[in-house]
């Protein structure tokens, strides 16, 4: 059974957030904590790493008209891993920039991580501590940007 076919209520947090944290990790971060888990297994390219464009949209205050922002740069790859026994696992990476060592990184580690014998041991080595060091990026460059805060207080007329 792969983890994807438990019932919602035992299913450990979703593929689209372990994918969220290992897109998102520094890429040193990832090939540090990753590198012990991947030992030993092979990996078939199904895509190799390539680079191309997408369009960013956005919407007028969050709920109007859609609009074009802009576009990105972006590194996908998809590989398939074939486990011991059962059936094999494809395993995508798609990350922002042009970093086709972490699109393939993330790729095999979400393959790995379909499956349930190692599902557990890489959330806890390897999606969790990446979570952690995310967050704390995030806290630091929040209070960096509360300390150059300026905040502008309504002015009230002078009474002549």
């Amino acid at each position: 059974m792969l983890v994807n076919d438990l019932p919602d209520s035992t299913r450990p947090a979703g593929r689209a957030d372990w994918l969220r944290e290992l897109a998102q990790a520094r890429p040193d971060s990832l090939e540090r904590l990753a590198a012990p888990h991947l030992v030993g297994h092979r990996f078939e390219t199904l895509r190799a790493p390539e680079h191309g464009l997408v369009m960013v949209r956005a919407r007028i205050g969050n709920t109007g008209d859609r609009f074009n922002v802009g576009e990105a740069t972006v590194t996908r790859c998809v590989l398939r891993w074939q486990p011991d026994r059962g059936e094999p696992l494809a395993g995508v990476g798609h990350v922002l920039g042009r970093d086709a060592r972490h699109a393939e990184r993330v790729a095999q580690l979400d393959a790995l991580l379909q499956h349930p014998a190692l599902h557990d041991a890489l959330r806890r080595d390897v999606i969790e501590p990446l979570r952690a060091e995310r967050l704390a990026r995030i806290g630091d460059e929040r209070t960096r940007t509360e300390a150059s805060r300026v905040r502008f207080f309504t002015l009230q007329p002078e009474a002549a």
